[in-house]
């Protein structure tokens, strides 16, 4: 019996025939043309706001480059993943939306794929490591005394070196990189797992080294940062005020990093929902008009952080007279 069910399963796989090899032309878009131009005109708006905050942020990072913190640091090098996602990949789809088709080809498709997953890994590798430095900074204070610029320059080698890792594998064979159902842009081949059980590996090591672990670092690091906030407040309200003011402002960093990874995470999880049911689900169960939308919102993502640093900035530097007393207070605390 086990050896006929492994057949059936072997031959069902075997006649799996992903979407994109089930019609001539896998570029065609599924959508009516009214769709693919209001899409183009969204991608256009975040793409424009996108390149402009990210790179307003690069930018006056670089005029005090020698001067930056190693947190600092990590913020730039978001800010570079979500501007080479807005520069590299939403060219490409923005004109292929108002072609009504994917205009690039496979190369064209492959190159998008790569791109897209190889920045937006880059964005939750780093803000896995944001994350763990708020845990260290705020549940370990010693982790503070030592961390210098070097550490953070090594933590970025890491990073990229970890996305350009998982975003080359599928050019090794194990792998593809495939056009979404809808035509006009281009992703991971989450299909694979319906083909094989190579496919089933692949897809299920994607997910958890670029999504699951990394959010699970995130989760736990700021789970224990409210937890550890909720047992020493307390004991900070008996402090002398330059400690309640680094206190106070490591809490507002740590805050800022929460909205940045809550806006990243909000942005992506639908899109990896739709994936992984499309990867593991009954084969075309999820529509093609809603699978534009998961995917519509994700590359929203790169949008988001840019406001985040300018309302903080406005709201705790130039709205309140403090605020440079604290920063200098907070140097000469440490």
């Amino acid at each position: 019996m086990s050896g006929m069910a492994s057949d059936h399963n072997n031959s069902s796989q075997e006649e799996y025939i992903p979407h994109y090899l089930q019609k001539e032309d896998p570029f065609a878009s599924k959508l009516s043309r009214e769709a693919d131009i209001i899409a183009g005109f969204y991608l256009t708006i975040i793409g424009v706001l996108s390149t402009l905050g990210n790179g307003y942020v690069i930018f006056m990072s670089s005029k005090r480059k020698k001067k930056l913190r190693p947190a600092e640091i990590m913020t730039v090098n978001l800010a570079v993943c979500d501007l080479g996602i807005s520069v590299v990949g939403k060219p490409f789809s923005i004109i292929s939306f108002f072609s009504h088709r994917w205009m690039f080809g496979w190369l064209g498709c492959r190159w998008y794929g790569w791109a897209g997953f190889f920045f937006g890994c880059g964005s939750l590798i780093t803000m896995t490591a944001v994350s763990l430095d708020r845990y260290l900074k705020i549940c370990h204070l010693s982790y503070g005394t030592w961390l210098k610029r070097h550490h953070a320059f090594i933590c970025l080698a890491i990073i990229w070196a970890y996305a350009m890792f998982w975003a080359t594998v599928p050019f090794a064979g194990v792998g593809s990189y495939a056009p979404e159902p809808f035509g006009t842009s281009c992703t991971l081949d989450w299909w694979l797992a319906q083909a094989s059980v190579a496919g089933q590996a692949f897809v299920l090591s994607i997910l958890f080294f670029c999504l699951l672990f990394p959010t699970a670092v995130i989760v736990f690091s700021y789970v224990k940062i409210i937890l550890k906030v909720k047992s020493s407040t307390k004991e900070v309200a008996h402090y002398d005020t330059r400690i309640q003011n680094s206190h106070i402002l490591e809490m507002k960093l740590t805050k800022v990093a929460m909205l940045i990874c809550a806006g990243f995470l909000l942005a992506w999880i639908p899109y990896a929902v739709v994936s992984v049911w499309s990867a593991f689900g009954r084969p075309d169960s999820v529509p093609i008009q809603f699978s534009v939308i998961p995917t519509l919102l994700a590359k929203s993502a790169a949008m988001y952080n840019p406001i985040i640093y300018q309302v903080i900035d406005c709201k705790f530097a130039c709205c309140r007279p403090g605020g440079l007393k604290a920063k200098s207070s907070l140097k000469k605390s440490r």
